[in-house]
């Protein structure tokens, strides 16, 4: 009799929360991936991201040292591999940027700035679950990684001409890409 009394008294509390939230209109937004998340989610995000890098990698020194050749390779490979929710400068708004949520992150700032390099490497290398990072490179050791590592400890300080740099590659990759994908288009049709 006890249990049935503490059912009906836990229903009841979680209809009167649940229509407290629907009259309040936080309802309305509580999945809409439109609204900018609250401080606490923020931190909350933060807090399970930390959670999912292995303790080991926190310590992880870079192999690589920077190099304006590096740091150019780098750049370039981001530039061409980077999805569209990041801008060139991995801050700028873009549209798929804008409303992905979480929000990528402006890696010039310091919550991505103060990480260590072993969990930025961590990060880019297994990407973080329910979020829109994917994993990137080989399973196993990653140079590629290790040198993305460099270019976004660099963000901070790109340059105007790097940037450029940067753009310049990114729309001749498209050029290629574009051309072979045509190619491929008028080989099959030839072939059938």
């Amino acid at each position: 009799m006890q249990m049935v009394r503490f059912l009906w008294a836990a229903v009841i509390v979680i209809l009167l929360l649940a229509a407290g939230l629907w009259l309040s209109g936080l309802a309305s937004h509580c999945c809409s991936a439109r609204p900018a998340p609250s401080y606490i989610e923020t931190t909350i995000a933060r807090l399970v991201r930390s959670w999912s890098i292995p303790s080991g990698a926190r310590q992880s020194k870079n192999p690589f040292t920077t190099s304006p050749a590096l740091l150019q390779e780098a750049s370039r490979h981001f530039a061409d591999h980077a999805p569209p929710v990041m801008a060139m400068t991995a801050a700028e708004d873009t549209e798929m940027g804008r409303n992905l949520y979480p929000r990528a992150p402006d890696m010039r700032l310091a919550p991505t700035q103060q990480l260590s390099d072993g969990e930025l490497y961590s990060i880019i290398h297994n990407g973080v679950r329910w979020t829109g990072m994917p994993a990137w490179g080989e399973p196993g050791d990653d140079p590629d990684s290790w040198k993305l590592v460099l270019f976004i400890r660099h963000l901070p300080n790109l340059s105007n001409d790097e940037l450029k740099d940067m753009g310049r590659f990114k729309s001749i990759q498209r050029r290629r890409a574009r051309r072979t994908k045509a190619g491929r288009r008028l080989f099959k049709r030839r072939t059938r």
